[in-house]
């Protein structure tokens, strides 16, 4: 069903907060280390990758796009040494879980919960796959009953879903995924973007290397902040990415998107407030 104005951008604003608590919270990381994954970063790439199987580290590379060229191998294929990707996937929810439920308090066993839960769920399991490979590696698992497992793992597809379709948009513009960091950061305020904390710790001659093609192409000046061109290809970027993540969407009619985003209001507002944490 197409709606009259987008929802993407809305939705994403809803439920960002909800797939935040595994890269912000204690239980995830907590989870992780009690299978003998001894990093955070080993944690990282094992729980979101499991879906993908025992694929190498290049595969992973590819879907995740925005780390930096030996990163993904320094922790895959390693961490099948530790854990299944089964297992890792089961303790990244079950950390998820917990952490939602510490969190949300007096939310959990709401009636507004589990409907949040049951719409998410039915969204996130109505887009098409082709060209989606983070989300159709989740699509093969099985959706959670209960209402917090599923609202995670709903909110995680989606997620995942978006990211799929923000890797189009950044490839249609010809930005690497250290470019997408840069840009990013600066669009955010951090500066100079090498003090990002997602690259900051690369090497500076690469460090050097992007912020030299990226003013080569005048999307940065001199003084490294983004310029005119720059702003314009990041909103082109944005943009497409809502456009892309659209389609869950069209599987709810306006009554149901109007009790989704009622039913979420509440529970991002309290994980915002605590920084999924």
């Amino acid at each position: 069903m197409q709606h009259r104005e987008p929802v993407a951008r809305r939705m994403f604003d809803l439920t960002e907060p909800i797939a935040l608590v595994n890269f912000f919270a204690d239980e995830p990381n907590d989870e992780m280390a009690a299978l003998g994954l001894g990093s955070y970063w080993d944690g990282y790439f094992a729980g979101r990758s499991a879906p993908l199987g025992r694929v190498p580290a290049e595969v992973v590379h590819a879907a995740f796009y925005s780390f930096a060229e030996g990163e993904v191998a320094r922790h895959i294929p390693k961490v099948w040494e530790a854990a299944t990707p089964e297992a890792a996937y089961a303790a990244r929810l079950r950390g998820c879980v917990a952490a939602l439920r510490r969190i949300l308090g007096d939310l959990v066993g709401t009636p507004g919960l589990a409907r949040a839960a049951e719409l998410l769920a039915k969204a996130s399991t109505s887009a098409p796959t082709e060209g989606r490979v983070m989300y159709a590696g989740l699509r093969t698992l099985p959706m959670p009953e209960e209402p917090v497992a599923r609202l995670w793992h709903a909110a995680n597809m989606l997620r995942e879903h978006r990211g799929d379709g923000h890797v189009v948009a950044l490839v249609s513009e010809r930005i690497g995924g250290t470019e997408a960091h840069v840009l990013g950061a600066l669009a955010m305020g951090i500066y100079p973007a090498e003090s990002f904390g997602r690259i900051h710790h690369l090497p500076a001659a690469r460090l050097a290397a992007v912020m030299s093609g990226l003013r080569e192409r005048g999307l940065v000046d001199d003084a490294g902040h983004l310029t005119d061109t720059g702003r314009e290809a990041k909103a082109r970027i944005e943009s497409l990415t809502d456009a892309l993540a659209e389609a869950p969407y069209e599987e709810l009619d306006p009554a149901e998107l109007a009790d989704l985003t009622s039913s979420l209001e509440p529970v991002a507002a309290r994980l915002r407030a605590t920084g999924s944490r």
